[in-house]
């Protein structure tokens, strides 16, 4: 196969887009290497979740350090997984949420959770709803702009 790619003008040692966004989806595991890369050993994570009163084994952080965890985390577990790290728990859910779910988002800035909310919901709506609450959104924010009460 390599031969063939090499004949048609396309370099064989070039990963495809669509290989390498799942080859780049363990940001949570990522997250946990980072952290031992920067002198937290496992052990020490583990002992910091302990500490914030949350419960996770050195052996599962060497799991989520190596993606070898196929089940994502959920409820406490990222709790204990975001004060193992150090990270706020937002971050950590959303690094889970890209890892196992395929999650993507734009990232908006100046905005509280409760927006962030609405944009995620809007991605599996029509054309015609989406617009109708893209419109909804920007009243409010000129409204608040000028000052109008609610």
């Amino acid at each position: 196969m390599t031969a063939r790619r090499a004949e048609r003008g396309q370099d064989p040692t070039t990963i495809p887009d669509r290989l390498t966004r799942d080859l780049d989806r363990d940001e949570l595991s990522r997250m946990v290497r980072e952290a031992n890369e920067a002198g937290a050993s496992l052990q020490d994570m583990a002992d910091r979740a302990a500490a914030s009163g949350h419960s996770i084994s050195k052996a599962y952080m060497q799991k989520l350090a190596a993606n070898n965890v196929t089940t994502p985390p959920l409820g406490d577990r990222l709790d204990a997984i975001a004060a193992a790290i150090g990270k706020p728990v937002a971050l950590v859910k959303r690094a889970a949420a890209i890892q196992w779910l395929n999650y993507d988002a734009t990232e908006l800035s100046g905005y509280d959770d409760d927006v962030r909310i609405i944009v995620a919901h809007l991605a599996g709506m029509d054309r015609p709803d989406v617009r109708k609450w893209r419109a909804m959104i920007e009243a409010a924010e000129r409204a608040e702009a000028e000052g109008d009460d609610w």
